[in-house]
């Protein structure tokens, strides 16, 4: 007898709650041990089929998924060790545990079981209790796979929604950068006394840098550089806020600009943009950004310059002679502190000087040694390619800086404007 007091186990239950009674197959050429093992097995809660040889077992694993295979190791024909060995071949998705009956208990005969795939051994003749210890052992392992592989299809179809997320959000980035490349539609303007070039590009696909110009009269040009804190949708939001701000194109909402009785407007000294641009930040946008700005009014027949620095990298002047004067004393960012002064400094232009307006993309531009390019690193720059016009000047830096840092892929947005004074 294989089988001893399988009877007296009569208590249902054997398969999981959680996961419904187990489907079992029992492999055995002897239809009197198939039937008592059949009997005990169904009376414990599980599902039960049989086969009466490995051959009919493997056809009927091709048709049914089984949680457990508990199959004789010595039949004809097929052995256990060689149904075991075939089934693991199927590469069937579900788990099953495999224990195999034997009168083997030589190491080396268990070695070869283990390699084929097989769980667990019973030695005959089986013990109904360690029968039942065996089954609620496979059952425990069957279902903790059966949960994985649950979690897994969850995982995967979480993860394609997901991706399915991100492709939106990439598309509507794209469409945001094209939105926000479009808040400087001119990259270029010719007053005949001085022109201006500007130049914007962000680290990912939108960013917080703005750069740009507006003729106060037909004298003087605002010309400004402005960076707001941290990167991303946040950030670029409030460029296209502060670009309204500073828009020709809308004098009433221009925060420079205040209107006269007669109509007309004048414009308001750097200092009193600052002033309004603090007071907005923190009165009426409430937000917990800030950012830094350089803001200035040239005076086109005179190159008389007034500006203001708050935070900004400081602007430089490259003269004519090859020269290089910074302008500002560093000046607190707008937003930060309600009582923030700036003041205002004033420079002079002469025909065939340059003004720089850059952002801190450049100087804190790292190289791969982590080293920041820096004020001073900038300035050799400015000079090695001072004999270019602006725009191939321009380009120039920005290929200088990916050499620097060692790529293309700056970690910070890079921008800037170039006033060409001609007198």
């Amino acid at each position: 007898m294989i089988l001893t007091d399988l009877r007296s186990l009569d208590s249902p239950g054997g398969a999981s709650a959680q996961l419904g009674p187990l489907r079992v197959l029992i492999v055995d050429d002897s239809k009197a041990q198939r039937m008592m093992l059949t009997m005990s097995l169904s009376r414990w809660g599980y599902e039960v089929d049989e086969a009466a040889s490995g051959e009919d077992a493997l056809i009927a694993c091709q048709a049914v998924v089984y949680d457990i295979i508990l199959s004789d190791w010595m039949m004809n024909g097929m052995s256990g060790l060689e149904l075991c060995a075939a089934f693991r071949a199927l590469g069937r998705e579900g788990y099953a545990y495999f224990i195999l009956l034997t009168s083997k208990s030589e190491k080396t005969e268990i070695a070869k079981g283990l390699e084929a795939g097989a769980d667990d051994f019973l030695t005959k003749p089986v013990s109904a209790d360690e029968l039942r210890a065996r089954l609620r052992a496979g059952e425990r392992i069957v279902g903790m796979h059966k949960e994985l592989v649950q979690k897994n299809h969850l995982l995967g179809k979480t993860l394609a929604e997901l991706q399915r997320a991100q492709e939106m959000v990439d598309r509507d980035l794209i469409e945001a950068r094209k939105l926000q490349q479009n808040l400087v539609r001119e990259r270029f303007r010719d007053w005949g006394h001085g022109a201006a070039t500007l130049f914007l590009r962000t680290s990912g696909h939108v960013g917080g840098d703005l750069a740009g110009f507006f003729e106060l009269d037909p004298t003087h040009v605002a010309l400004y550089s402005v960076d707001v804190s941290g990167h991303g949708v946040a950030s670029a939001m409030m460029t296209a806020r502060l670009a309204g701000y500073l828009s020709a194109a809308a004098p009433d909402q221009n925060i420079a600009l205040q209107r006269r009785a007669d109509g007309r407007f004048d414009a308001l000294p750097p200092e009193e943009v600052a002033a309004r641009f603090n007071r907005t930040m923190l009165e009426d946008l409430q937000v917990d950004q800030y950012f830094t700005m350089v803001y200035a009014q040239v005076d086109l027949l005179s190159g008389a310059v007034a500006l203001v620095q708050a935070g900004h990298p400081y602007p430089l002047i490259l003269r004519r002679d090859g020269r290089i004067d910074r302008l500002g004393d560093g000046g607190l960012p707008i937003g930060l502190l309600g009582d923030a002064l700036h003041e205002r400094v004033t420079a002079q232009l002469y025909p065939g000087d340059r003004l720089f307006l850059l952002s801190d993309g450049l100087t804190e531009c790292p190289s791969p040694q982590g080293d920041e390019l820096g004020d001073d690193g900038l300035e050799a720059l400015i000079r090695k390619n001072s004999g270019l016009d602006s725009a191939q000047l321009l380009d120039a830096l920005i290929w200088d800086l990916a050499a620097h840092m060692g790529s293309e892929d700056f970690r910070d947005d890079v921008s800037g404007l170039l006033f060409d004074y001609r007198g």
